[in-house]
């Protein structure tokens, strides 16, 4: 019944609503191709969501609590921390955007031209730089900037009970895994033993660099424990992981941000899309105080590897 009564809950189901009308009101003239069914899909993982962060909580319930604010510095200088990173990564996101474009190809986001939604053209090259741009940008050096002032514990970079951690990756993994090759895409079950053999390497090994590492570090390993430090409040933190998720995709290759109903609807859909998927990893991290569990459980394996294989197959053209 308290759960019932969080006005976090309430306003973020209010804003799940609010995005639903948008796009499948303005989706007609929106140009964001095949909207209402991303939207439709997107809706029906809300209940694998709720079903993960339910499972979440069982197979943590006998460990000690994790104050992750506890880790973050006082109030006031946690403030001026996240006001910095998310200046620094809405900045990232922009010139990532112009320099995917100057090259010749599509605005670098966090995820590759197309990862999961859509099937744009990528040249190895734009794939590199894709790549390398976002592990620089938002990994190696806000890694490096922190790591000088705080310790690993306090970045949420060290297990405090390996077992327990394990057991949440390898559950929360194989239920993601069937979720994914169930309702998104088992194309990677249709490729041949040479391909899986080179492409589910080279797909693991560039979507860590390019959208994993840059995940934990940024939203989980540093803004996860300011957030919790600022709201004090464990629901409001776990939207808020997922809200900052779902906004570093804004420059999508499919989103339409030049006309008020294309960006009406490409918002609507990041919402709707990365969320939900936002706040697992966030929950995965303030349940375990162990920023590494969500890269392992919910990110690397499921969806990347296991979704985008077959894109990186095509991208180096593996026979």
């Amino acid at each position: 019944m308290s759960m019932l009564k969080s006005r976090t809950l309430w306003i973020t189901i209010g804003a799940i609503t609010a995005a639903n009308l948008a796009v499948f009101a303005l989706a007609d003239r929106a140009g964001v191709a095949g909207a209402a069914t991303m939207a439709a899909g997107a809706d029906a993982n809300l209940a694998v969501v709720a079903l993960l962060i339910g499972v979440i909580y069982l197979l943590t319930r006998r460990r000690a609590a994790v104050d992750l604010g506890a880790r973050a510095p006082e109030r006031r200088t946690a403030g001026r921390e996240v006001a910095g990173v998310l200046a620094y990564a809405a900045a990232g996101q922009l010139v990532g955007a112009g320099l995917g474009r100057l090259l010749g190809g599509h605005p670098i986001s966090f995820h590759l031209a197309g990862t999961l939604y859509g099937h744009q053209h990528v040249t190895p090259y734009e794939a590199y730089v894709w790549a390398g741009y976002n592990f620089v940008v938002y990994a190696l050096l806000p890694w490096l900037y922190f790591r000088q002032r705080y310790t690993a514990e306090q970045l949420s970079l060290r297990s405090s009970n390996r077992r327990n951690d394990l057991l949440v990756i390898v559950v929360v993994m194989v239920l993601e895994s069937l979720n994914e090759l169930g309702g998104l895409s088992d194309a990677v079950l249709h490729l041949s033993a040479g391909q899986l053999l080179k492409g589910v390497p080279a797909a693991f090994g560039l979507y860590f660099l390019g959208s994993v590492l840059p995940t934990m570090v940024l939203v989980y390993s540093i803004l996860l424990p300011r957030y919790r430090a600022l709201t004090r409040s464990v629901p409001a933190t776990v939207v808020l992981g997922g809200l900052t998720y779902a906004l570093l995709h804004v420059f999508e290759a499919w989103t339409v941000l030049r006309s008020p109903a294309g960006a009406a609807v490409s918002i609507g859909l990041l919402l709707l899309q990365y969320t939900g998927p936002g706040m697992v990893k966030s929950v995965l991290t303030l349940r375990t105080g162990n920023a590494w569990v969500h890269v392992w459980a919910y990110h690397a394996v499921a969806p990347h590897t296991l979704v985008d294989t077959p894109h990186v197959v095509g991208i180096f053209n593996i026979k």
